[in-house]
């Protein structure tokens, strides 16, 4: 219990410190910035015209930022201004400084912005910082073009820009510099050690001798299991920054390259122990003795050994120590398999963290050799492939025109409103662009609140200070501090927490000619414009709401499965080895599904914080628990897959074992088949309904014939779905029979019994997956019940009569 406690103050106090580091770092740059422009020599303040994006450009680059981060933000600096300087200048000298009136700014920036995120290869934190630059630019020659010149504004855009990045890169080296490598293995280190005791939590919970020890130690790794997902979130954000730190490491050192797949085979056991766990009823575990106990006990010290040794630099295990013990495990597994499946997946998990087993490994990534003569062909294939990137997708068409119309009304009606102050209406949205779906509503309301915040905080320095205005800057050094935690808040998250900060940076930190109450207020007014015309854009190009979207990943990642288990090949009698495209097809399968699930989780959570305005209130509570089984059910075809691939390598090396029970292979695999795949198939087409009253009054307008008795339509025999855990344990107990067939006739060979002990092993994973598959589609069953219960409570709710009424639509 110490240790667990231990390690879990270790991972808060770390992630306290370097929040308490990135708001000192915050903090300083932005007083680097204000010392600068407002106490500076006036020969090089006038080069820092627009301090307001230079507290932006700095906030955004500093916050939570490595050393290699900071790089990468100063390379966005320059390259959005590249194309800044590009694009303004050619804009300028081609209308005229005569010619830029409201409507022709607006047009500039529009076509400007449509220019600058059109470019698929440019990454989103330039194209944010370019649109920021293009407003001030365009706003600024609408007001003074004439005054100054062509190149005035660009220039000072540029410089101002290049001051914040500056500043952020200075304030990373306080008080040290924060590596991204350094930071990339000490995390690792706390998540190396995290997954150590969650092993040996889920060991002391299949050793318990009583259900209350178990949920004591379960309870432990879960919460362990959640610290632990935030550590590897902390690792994979910092991994894009080693190459920027030491770019030498793609070329010299790609195991760090690696370092996802690495982290997923230290997962992926874990996560399959968690589901064992999860399918025990009571505890102690019939099978699970005191002989396997010693030996569970003496694999977690092998573990712990791999462990610390891969957290210090991702070097690979020597599989020679632990050869012993994985040998005591199969041998072990020999006697329990047939008698227990959940424990012997659970020692099948063991085994594979002991094996160091690339269980995540990539697909598709083999190099093809160039046939000879063939290069003529290769290089027409590279060119085209050039050529076809080049040209925009579907999907970046539609950001650039979102982009280009919100920046482009935002600036029309902000210099209608103020034209003194129109640089915040777009100032404001041009650096909150995401690529893909976000949560619009909240992230608008987090927005305009933080910048009432930070608005209202700057008023009240400014009344408190006005009699002396040397020393106005310190109020708003805490603020900052404060804003920087504000930033990690659930409520308000980096949108409110940067909008809070910049709003009183732009208060306190600049010159104004008026009282700050009066920038204050027409400063909140253009926020609002600006905030409006990013919403109607947004919701006129992502008309569907997010409720709509989920329950459409639904669908999409049931079908998914289907095609996944379909891919599980059949051995047929006679056949020598299995098609390689089979394993590779259900691995590129399970992980689009793992692509599916994450999309229906970011739905879930967008559709959780969005208003439900007149429609039906968003289930979470049942996504929640569909997500959890869809998890699971990702986990278990990749067990799956790894299973089937090292049975098939299993039985070419001895094919008369193999050919003895390939007959049980290609029966529990059939069932599997036979059972799920049809129930899938229902639920898809239960869950791409909008309702069940749409669905009636479809089916009276198309007038189908209908039992007058049993009110039922066409092809209602042809509905079938998992039945309860009865049939499930039926199937378990068939498959369960053929182990222990094959068990006894391992005991009868002793030719190679670590070989047919392998094959055990491998086959009694995949008898556990088939089984949890099953029983996760029957979860899932259970959950699309009730989310149709939800969705239709004025209806009589049964499944087998909406699959009905929606096979006699197909039908016609």
């Amino acid at each position: 219990m110490s240790k667990t406690t231990s390690s879990i103050a270790k991972a808060r106090t770390e992630v306290w410190r370097s929040r308490v580091y990135s708001a000192l770092r915050t903090t300083l740059a932005c007083s680097i910035v204000g010392c600068t422009t407002l106490y500076g020599p006036v020969q090089l303040r006038r080069y820092f015209e627009f301090p307001s994006f230079t507290y932006a450009t700095t906030v955004l680059i500093v916050s939570d930022a490595t050393f290699g981060d900071t790089i990468r933000g100063c390379w966005h600096v320059l390259c959005a201004s590249l194309h800044v300087m590009i694009l303004s200048l050619l804009s300028l000298q081609v209308i005229g400084l005569e010619h830029f009136s409201y409507h022709v700014g607006a047009l500039a920036m529009a076509a400007s912005a449509f220019v600058v995120a059109l470019s698929e290869s440019t990454h989103l934190n330039t194209k944010r910082l370019a649109f920021g630059m293009l407003v001030n630019v365009y706003v600024s020659t609408v007001i003074d073009g004439l005054q100054v010149g062509l190149f005035y504004h660009p220039v000072n855009v540029v410089c101002s820009t290049a001051l914040g990045a500056v500043a952020a890169l200075l304030a990373t080296f306080f008080p040290y510099p924060r590596f991204a490598y350094n930071e990339t293995r000490k995390f690792y280190q706390f998540y190396a050690e995290n997954t150590s005791e969650r092993l040996n939590c889920n060991i002391e919970v299949i050793s318990a001798s009583d259900n209350t020890t178990a949920c004591g130690f379960l309870t432990q790794a879960k919460f362990l299991s959640t610290i632990g997902a935030r550590l590897l979130q902390s690792i994979r954000s910092k991994l894009n920054g080693i190459q920027w730190e030491r770019p030498q490491t793609k070329f010299f050192n790609p195991t760090w390259l690696d370092s996802e797949e690495k982290l997923q085979d230290l997962e992926a056991p874990i996560r399959g122990m968690d589901i064992v766990l999860s399918s025990c009823t009571s505890f102690p575990v019939a099978v699970v003795d005191e002989e396997l106990k010693d030996v569970l006990l003496n694999c977690i010290k092998q573990c712990t050994r791999k462990l610390e040794k891969q957290a210090k630099c991702f070097a690979p295990f020597d599989a020679k120590t632990a050869s012993a013990m994985k040998k005591e495990i199969l041998i072990k597994n020999l006697s329990i398999a047939h008698k227990d499946l959940p424990t012997s997946f659970f020692l099948y998990c063991v085994h594979l963290f002991l094996d160091d087993s690339h269980i995540a490994k990539k697909t598709g990534h083999v190099l093809e050799k160039v046939p000879k003569g063939g290069n003529s062909k290769w290089s027409s294939r590279k060119i085209r492939e050039v050529v076809m990137s080049m040209i925009p997708s579907s999907k970046n068409l539609a950001f650039a025109f979102k982009s280009s119309l919100s920046l482009g009304l935002s600036v029309l009606f902000g210099l209608i409103y103020n034209k003194e102050n129109a640089y915040w209406a777009g100032l404001m949205i041009a650096l909150c662009f995401v690529n893909g779906r976000h949560p619009t509503f909240s992230l608008a309301n987090a927005r305009a609140q933080g910048t009432a915040m930070g608005s209202v905080y700057g008023i009240l320095c400014c009344f408190i200070f006005k009699s002396s205005e040397d020393f106005i800057f310190l109020p708003l050094l805490p603020w900052i501090f404060f804003c920087s935690f504000l930033s990690h808040s659930r409520m308000y998250g980096q949108a409110g927490g940067v909008s809070a900060v910049t709003g009183a940076l732009l208060v306190i930190g600049m010159r104004h000619d008026g009282p700050a109450s009066e920038f204050a207020l027409a400063r909140i007014v253009e926020v609002t414009i600006g905030l409006i015309c990013f919403v109607v854009v947004e919701i006129l190009f992502n008309p569907f709401r997010a409720a709509s979207l989920a329950k459409s990943e639904v669908s999409e990642s049931l079908r998914m499965i289907q095609d996944c288990i379909d891919q599980i090949a059949i051995v047929t009698p006679g056949e020598k080895e299995m098609p390689s495209t089979s394993y590779r097809a259900l691995r590129e399968g399970q992980k689009k599904l793992k692509s599916l699930v994450c999309q229906l989780e970011d739905f879930t959570a967008e559709a959780e914080l969005e208003p439900n305005f007149w429609f039906i209130p968003f289930h979470s509570a049942c996504y929640s628990k569909m997500i959890k089984s869809l998890t699971r059910t990702v986990d278990l075809l990749l067990f799956v897959a790894y299973s089937m691939e090292n049975i098939m390598q299993l039985a070419q090396k001895d094919n008369a074992f193999w050919i003895d029970f390939q007959d049980r292979v290609n029966d529990n695999v059939g069932i599997l088949k036979n059972k799920v795949a049809p129930t899938l198939k229902f639920l898809e087409e239960i869950t791409r309904i909008e309702s069940i009253g749409e669905l009636e009054k479809e089916l009276k307008s198309r007038k189908l014939p209908c039992d007058i008795e049993s009110q039922e339509y066409p092809n209602a025999g042809a509905f079938r779905i998992l039945g309860g855990d009865e049939e499930i344990n039926d199937i378990t107990d068939s498959f369960m029979q053929h182990l222990e067939e094959i068990t006894n006739k391992s005991y009868t060979n002793k030719d190679d019994e670590m070989l047919k002990g392998q094959m055990l092993f491998h086959f009694s994973c995949l008898g556990f997956c088939t089984s949890s598959l099953m029983r996760e589609t029957t979860k899932i069953q259970s959950e699309v019940k009730e989310l149709l219960v939800w969705e239709n409570p004025s209806s009589q709710t049964n499944l087998k009569e909406v699959y009905c009424k929606i096979n006699a639509l197909h039908s016609q």
